[in-house]
């Protein structure tokens, strides 16, 4: 790919003229789940409708949350912030003596949204923050992002506010769903902390403890909990760092390479199934089980990865020492190859497993 234009305009191009997804929470931390993903980190990167592309290419699937989930999560959180969000107030136990809305209408832009967020911050302390706009570099390129708000004047300090629509039932919620709703929290404190440094504020007033709120029981009653994301913001910090530079990840990838999803006279994509196919092919991917509950292009690379000890899980790959296909590994379990240097000690375990399985399995 040519390399006189900006990183923007080669994602742009990579695109086609369709309108960009952004970045949220929740792709940054699936992001990070996988930093060695180059296809996800450029997709995303680009803004491409990853949904839409796997639909195009045959392999849809179940992904995301469903209408009723959404349209439940909607109202919940309008009611919460009804009033100048006098329910939520009443959750926090302090009093918040301002509130203000700094979604800035439909016509701004993130950067002046970004702005008045930073005034806010500067000007406004004691203040319940909704719709803030922060931002967060992410593989050399910045992100904006929207936390559904942030509180000060709790122990004299910034709580972000994560607001989710599963439910607490008999104070219990389902632990994976409030692992997640911690990850993406995590993002967003790291997001404020950068921001308040940038405000000329000292960026460990952010505590790392979020209030996470749900709808209690089947009502739309909500109930508040405190959780503590230290060790989600730990691993997101070392994961960010890990990440490849997008401008380095595009200098990679084959001249004419496109996404490109416009639609056509019926209003689907007009462009040809195998040549997005072939296209997507051409970005190395890093598949693992875990991306199937992370990615909307999962089932794709799972496929693509179907002979590879990828789909067997990381910690089995890593066992195997860097042995990237299954019929290696069953020849040299078998002994039916002879292992290279860098195989001969996963070979002797290979060997090793087959004999034992060969006398407990008839």
């Amino acid at each position: 790919m040519a390399q006189t234009s900006t990183p923007d305009a080669r994602l742009d191009r990579l695109r086609g003229p369709v309108a960009p997804r952004r970045h949220n929470a929740r792709t940054i931390a699936a992001l990070t789940g996988n930093p060695g993903c180059t296809r996800r980190a450029v997709l995303d990167g680009a803004g491409v409708d990853k949904m839409k592309v796997a639909e195009h290419i045959g392999f849809p699937g179940r992904f995301g949350q469903s209408s009723f989930a959404i349209v439940r999560g909607n109202v919940f959180e309008a009611r919460l912030k009804a009033n100048e969000g006098a329910a939520l107030v009443g959750l926090l136990g302090v009093d918040v003596p301002k509130y203000l809305d700094l979604s800035g209408g439909p016509k701004a832009s993130n950067e002046e949204r970004y702005s008045r967020t930073l005034e806010a911050l500067r000007d406004n302390p004691d203040t319940l923050l909704d719709h803030p706009m922060l931002r967060l570099e992410v593989a050399g390129r910045r992100v904006y992002l929207e936390p559904d708000l942030v509180a000060f004047q709790l122990d004299n300090r910034y709580h972000v506010v994560e607001i989710k629509s599963f439910p607490v039932i008999d104070e219990q919620a389902d632990p994976g769903k409030v692992s997640a709703a911690a990850t993406q929290a995590a993002v967003y404190v790291l997001a404020l902390r950068e921001a308040l440094a940038e405000a000329g504020r000292d960026p460990e007033t952010v505590s790392h403890h979020v209030l996470l709120v749900c709808p209690k029981d089947f009502s739309n009653q909500p109930v508040s909990s405190m959780i503590d994301v230290r060790r989600q913001l730990s691993v997101l910090r070392r994961q960010l760092s890990r990440m490849a530079r997008i401008d380095q990840l595009l200098d990679t990838l084959p001249d004419g390479l496109t996404f490109d999803l416009e639609a056509g006279d019926d209003g689907e994509p007009a462009r040809d199934p195998e040549a997005l196919t072939a296209d997507i092919e051409a970005v190395p991917a890093r598949y693992a089980p875990d991306c199937l509950a992370t990615c909307e292009l999962s089932f794709f690379c799972r496929a693509e990865a179907r002979t590879s000890t990828a789909v067997l899980g990381r910690s089995v790959r890593e066992e195997l020492g860097g042995i990237e296909d299954v019929q290696t590994v069953l020849a040299l379990a078998h002994g039916t190859i002879e292992p290279t240097p860098d195989q001969a000690e996963a070979a002797v375990l290979l060997q090793a497993a087959y004999r034992l399985r060969a006398e407990l399995v008839p």
